[in-house]
């Protein structure tokens, strides 16, 4: 397994090559990560994770600087798994030469909503450094988690917007056995709020529930959700959401591919977190 830092010598790698699947992260990386990249290793012949910090994505008074740098243990944990070839570990003046990114991927509007809402101008940065990593990396498949279910979207459209020669292979969110999505930031949960985070998923799992029983009021399992989240403790419940699975647009009561999203904060840390619904 190499560990690579610039772009040269990727391409220079690239070149020497057959298929390659690649797992772009941020590190800190967790078991949900490493279903990635058994995912990827189970794709094509050659396999890269990129571990990158990206600015874009990161808004004022979000966790940018406070997020985990990890590269040496991640490495170590990448290694355990085997058949990794490349690490690419850029840093910023290596992907952001002139500092300021002139040329930026700005998605349509259904990045303004859910997340987007409330991280403006977020899904522009993932766009920005997926399209820069894609065009370094040249990978015939990208696997992207579930969990970030709006990002996956936004990637998946973009790649068909813009004729993108690379296959996005989605894999199922990794969950602790008590519910918990895997995630990077549940680092910075204490103890008790680290007992009280399955709660997100033990409500997505009782509206999938009803909803698979017939009730389609999807407001009123909202509000349930919201109203039990704010007793127990969670505040900036930013979005309690049943969307159309396919298009990302609000549910309607004919829709059968369905998926709940949900995002809140406990203490100083964002969770978010989904699960699918299919009524065929």
């Amino acid at each position: 397994m190499k560990i690579i830092h610039t772009i040269a010598e990727l391409r220079a790698w690239r070149k020497t090559v057959g298929t390659v699947a690649f797992v772009p992260t941020m590190g800190s990386l967790h078991a949900g990560h490493m279903s990635l990249i058994h995912a990827a290793k189970a794709a094509a012949e050659h396999t890269v994770v990129s571990i990158f910090v990206n600015r874009l994505q990161f808004g004022q008074g979000e966790d940018f600087d406070r997020y985990p740098r990890t590269l040496e243990n991640d490495a170590a944990l990448i290694a355990e798994q085997g058949g990794v070839d490349v690490i690419f570990a850029p840093d910023e003046k290596e992907l952001y030469p002139n500092v300021i990114q002139q040329y930026q991927v700005t998605p349509p509007a259904i990045a303004e909503e859910l997340c987007g809402a409330f991280r403006p101008g977020h899904f522009r940065g993932v766009a920005t450094v997926v399209t820069k990593l894609f065009n370094i990396v040249e990978a015939d498949i990208a696997c992207f988690g579930k969990k970030d279910f709006q990002q996956l979207f936004v990637i998946q459209s973009m790649v068909k917007d813009l004729n993108m020669n690379i296959q996005i292979l989605p894999v199922d969110t990794g969950r602790a056995e008590d519910g918990l999505a895997l995630s990077s930031r549940n680092a910075f949960l204490s103890a008790d709020q680290r007992n009280e985070a399955p709660r997100l998923y033990h409500h997505l799992s009782r509206m999938k529930a009803a909803i698979e029983a017939g009730d389609r009021d999807y407001s009123k399992l909202a509000v349930q959700a919201v109203t039990d989240l704010r007793v127990r403790g969670w505040h900036d419940i930013d979005y309690v959401d049943t969307r159309n699975a396919e298009t990302l647009k609000a549910a309607s009561n004919t829709d059968h591919k369905l998926v709940i999203l949900i995002a809140a904060r406990i203490g100083s840390t964002r969770l978010i977190d989904n699960i699918e619904v299919n009524l065929d």
